[in-house]
């Protein structure tokens, strides 16, 4: 698995290339492809003996859905509710091995496992073979709109990043196109794990609640709010890790600032609209300061509001989960007056909604 696109389909890889151009890393590309046709027959076959066999679409138990901008706390969330052992997730197989995960995924599952980082690329958070991932990298193996694409080839980094979050562009086949494979991947996850309420997390989902209620009208939805000030100083981590990573051209071109206050701006007015008139059972929303200061009792209000089960039973496994990470070493970044004010002028009406005070500002 020299890459993650080593996990992809032969028509997805072959469709992001061709919108992508030539690649500034052809020795890599070769290896991805050798991955790709190397598994192709496997991959076909299991398709072809699996279907029969996976829940429905209509079957499904209306999932979970985790939101939030990136950088908001989303995967401390995810990874505290899984410990409950009671939800279907993603983990790292099926992130990496969509297409194989029930075939030559389990059979090389020890190899793998031992391949994983230590911890992920942008933080110090440890990945282990049960670790919950986002369903995105899983998707970018799947299907052309994935804003990873971006990342893996960022010559075409806005056009890849504007079709993936906000299908902007898109043919109405496209898009059913996506949320064919989407489905798809949850009915495996859904087998793969005996049938279990589907918890799954993603930020781009945050820009998309009003597609996913029309999917599955019975859907929850948390959404995770956290400083946009911390959000955008971390943004810049995020993008130049996984460029440092990933990336498969120059990426020297890109204004990550930029990147980070347009994408927010756009998604958090989705999220707004598309969340309007929503609230509890089916909608709640917390802020990163409340998970951070005392999990518990943001984990019994999200469960309280949502009217999920299971709370009191996986209280003692929450409690332990939670003491466990206390001591986390949290990524530390400067912040100067100068990022503050440029924050301000671009995002001050989130600043201003959520009533958030520059770092390091008296209370």
């Amino acid at each position: 698995m020299p890459h993650p696109l080593s996990g992809a389909d032969l028509g997805t890889l072959a469709a992001a290339v061709a919108r992508a151009g030539v690649p500034g890393k052809p020795l890599a590309l070769a290896a991805i492809f050798g991955s790709v046709v190397g598994r192709l027959p496997f991959s076909v076959a299991e398709r072809l003996l699996i279907e029969k066999s996976l829940p429905r679409e209509e079957d499904l138990e209306p999932p979970v859905f985790i939101l939030g901008h990136w950088r908001s706390g989303t995967t401390h969330l995810y990874n505290a509710m899984c410990k409950s052992g009671a939800w279907s997730y993603v983990p790292p197989l099926a992130t990496g091995l969509p297409w194989d995960m029930f075939g030559i995924g389990r059979a090389f599952r020890p190899m793998l496992e031992r391949a994983l980082p230590e911890h992920r690329y942008i933080d110090n958070i440890p990945v282990t073979p049960e670790s919950p991932q986002e369903d995105e990298i899983a998707l970018a193996n799947m299907t052309p709109l994935s804003f990873y694409h971006g990342i893996y080839f960022p010559a075409k980094f806005d056009e890849f990043l504007n079709r993936g979050v906000f299908f902007d562009g898109c043919t109405s086949a496209e898009i059913a196109g996506w949320r064919s494979r989407f489905i798809y991947l949850l009915r495996k996850l859904s087998k793969l794990q005996d049938g279990r309420r589907l918890l799954i997390k993603n930020p781009v989902y945050t820009a998309r609640l009003s597609m996913l209620r029309e999917i599955f009208p019975r859907a929850k939805f948390v959404h995770i709010a956290r400083n946009p000030y911390d959000v955008f100083q971390s943004m810049r981590n995020f993008y130049r890790k996984l460029f440092a990573e990933f990336a498969l051209q120059s990426y020297d071109h890109i204004d990550i600032d930029e990147t980070v206050f347009s994408v927010y701006e756009r998604m958090m007015t989705a999220l707004a609209a598309d969340s309007r008139g929503l609230a509890t059972p089916d909608f709640v929303e917390l802020r990163y300061e409340e998970l951070d200061r005392d999990g518990l009792s943001a984990l019994e209000k999200i469960y309280r509001s949502l009217d999920l089960a299971g709370f009191d039973a996986a209280r003692g496994v929450f409690e332990r989960y939670l003491a466990s990470v206390k001591q986390f070493e949290k990524n530390r970044f400067d912040y100067s007056a100068e990022d503050a004010k440029k924050v301000e002028a671009r995002l001050g009406r989130f600043i201003e909604q959520g009533r958030y005070r520059r770092p390091g500002a008296a209370a």
